[in-house]
């Protein structure tokens, strides 16, 4: 007879891969998913882009703001990509399976690019309150130097974070099912499947959490507070309609960005709202990076111009 001991290493074993769930439905469920995420995909890469070239094309518009919208714009192509491509396959059914490395990948490039724009945002407000608060300081307390080495910050400090949690996801062993009720590698659904002790995962992620997304989005309140006291005492109505178009694109991407993820990590028990998480995530993945570049492009006027310019000479 085989030893217990032996039969339980046999079977909390490390996973070869994965099977990533998706929406479970019929095909045209299937299919109107493929073709929503596909046509966003795309929408989300021709937009960002589109930012990155107009910013590089106008010397006008190389200015702090800019440069870290275009950073902004970077990380969601590279957030998207990492995660929408796979869930289309998944959709599609020709390609559920996903390898255990793949998938910790997956994950940590997720989370680690999820955790750069927490920082992104945070800057962004502070770059905002520095302008509308300290305008005839600015060009000093944001200089091209400090700006580079802020967004080098966010990158750096978006990517080591996240080691932690990965690197004991990585270490778990998985019993039982090897389904993931989701359409991309998440920590909350890794750990509902694994028979290891999660609590140190747990901990260690619900800390990060709380760090970060609420770190940061204090920092954000905190820069917006100030900046709204500021603009309402601007005397020109010119001038706080100004201000207020330049802030208020940014607000709208914050509350749907934090707002969203708030839900969905700074919590110690997720498995029983898996399903829900699903369609929560739906919001961050491809309806945050959506509107992104439209807000941004509506709302500021600089934008709105040389787009124009832009369309002008392509049609002249």
């Amino acid at each position: 007879m085989e030893p217990v001991a032996g039969i339980e290493r046999r079977n909390q074993s490390t996973a070869q891969e994965f099977i990533l769930l998706g929406f479970p439905g019929n095909q045209q469920l299937q299919i109107s998913l493929t073709v929503v995420f596909t046509t966003t995909y795309v929408l989300i890469l021709t937009g960002n882009v589109a930012i990155i070239a107009l910013v590089m094309a106008h010397p006008y518009l190389q200015t702090p703001m800019y440069f870290f919208l275009c950073n902004l714009s970077f990380l969601e192509i590279w957030y998207t990509t990492a995660c929408v491509p796979k869930a289309i396959a998944v959709f599609l059914g020709k390609s559920r399976a996903i390898p255990f490395l793949s998938c910790i990948l997956q994950m940590y490039f997720v989370f680690s690019l999820g955790c750069t724009e927490y920082f992104l945002l945070s800057v962004m407000a502070y770059d905002r309150y520095l302008a509308i608060c300290y305008p005839l300081h600015y060009s000093v307390l944001m200089s091209s130097t400090k700006c580079t080495h802020l967004a080098f910050l966010c990158w750096v400090s978006g990517f080591l974070v996240i080691t932690i949690p990965s690197s004991l996801i990585a270490t778990m062993s998985f019993c039982n099912s090897n389904v993931i009720n989701h359409f991309s590698c998440t920590t909350d659904s890794l750990i509902f499947l694994s028979c290891s002790d999660t609590s140190m995962v747990k901990l260690s992620s619900l800390i990060l959490s709380v760090l970060i997304i609420l770190g940061s989005c204090l920092i954000t309140l905190a820069s917006y507070i100030l900046i709204i006291s500021t603009i309402v005492r601007i005397p020109s109505a010119q001038g706080r309609q100004k201000a207020f178009s330049t802030c208020s694109a940014h607000l709208i991407v914050v509350i749907m960005w934090y707002g969203s993820t708030i839900f969905l990590y700074v919590r110690y028990t997720k498995q029983n709202v898996l399903d829900m998480n699903k369609f929560i995530n739906i919001l961050n993945t491809i309806i945050t990076p959506l509107l992104n570049p439209f807000i941004y492009t509506l709302r500021n006027k600089e934008v709105k111009e040389a787009l124009s310019k832009a369309f002008s000479r392509m049609w002249s």
